[in-house]
């Protein structure tokens, strides 16, 4: 294993240690929450502390940036190894310098997106992250495997980076909606961001079974995937 198949293994890595027990620990906070709210409406005096609450919000803004973070981080790999294996540089120096841009907008945006008070500028800044995962995740050095995308750890994880920034960008409305709508939003947009991250743990095992070691890829990039062969080694 070479350097640059041990920089690959940090986005899988990075996802394991931080990403899901940080899921784990949001889901508890969630049901803790739920739970308290409910006693505390049917007149029970509940003996979950309030402090949940908040905790559950500030877990869930760690874990949206987790997410986020470990998006970028895969895609900035899969893309800058391959500009500089294919001499993309010097070749398409303006795409390059707009790929850099994109990563930088994408991570300046979804820093003040935390940051962002005004309904308006949460909606201008989730946007602008959400325009730069999907202008970077489509670029041609990215895995994407659209021929099954149904389960394809792309867009399961390009889907569950959106869902975590639009979670970021409506915390405010949730707590001033004395409807509950934006609440219930975020419980069913949430509960299939779950699916999408049990899809992941799966997807993303598959994924390193059929990217190949930097030196293997000559090889087996010859077979024949359709018809499940090789050429025979000479």
């Amino acid at each position: 294993m070479e350097l640059q198949d041990i920089f690959a293994l940090l986005h899988p890595a990075i996802a394991i240690l931080v990403v899901f027990p940080l899921i784990g620990i949001v889901v508890n906070r969630a049901l803790l929450t739920r739970q308290r709210r409910l006693q505390v409406a049917g007149g029970e005096k509940s003996k979950i502390p309030p402090v949940v609450g908040s905790e559950h919000v500030a877990i869930g803004n760690w874990l949206s940036g987790s997410v986020v973070a470990v998006a970028l981080l895969g895609m900035a790999y899969a893309i800058f190894s391959k500009i500089l294996s294919n001499d993309t540089l010097t070749k398409e120096p303006f795409r390059v310098g707009f790929l850099i841009a994109m990563f930088l907008l994408s991570i300046a945006s979804f820093t003040l997106l935390f940051k962002a008070k005004v309904k308006l500028w949460r909606g201008i800044f989730a946007t602008l992250t959400g325009m730069g995962l999907i202008i970077l995740g489509f670029q041609p050095e990215i895995y994407r495997q659209d021929n099954e995308w149904f389960v394809s750890h792309f867009y399961y994880g390009i889907t569950a980076a959106l869902l975590m920034i639009f979670s970021v960008a409506i915390v405010q409305d949730i707590y001033q909606d004395r409807q509950n709508r934006w609440r219930t939003v975020h419980i069913i947009l949430n509960c299939f961001a779950l699916l999408l991250f049990i899809g992941e743990g799966m997807t993303g095992a598959k994924a390193l079974l059929e990217i190949p070691l930097h030196w293997q890829e000559p090889y087996i990039y010859q077979c024949d995937f359709t018809n499940k062969t090789c050429p025979q080694p000479k």
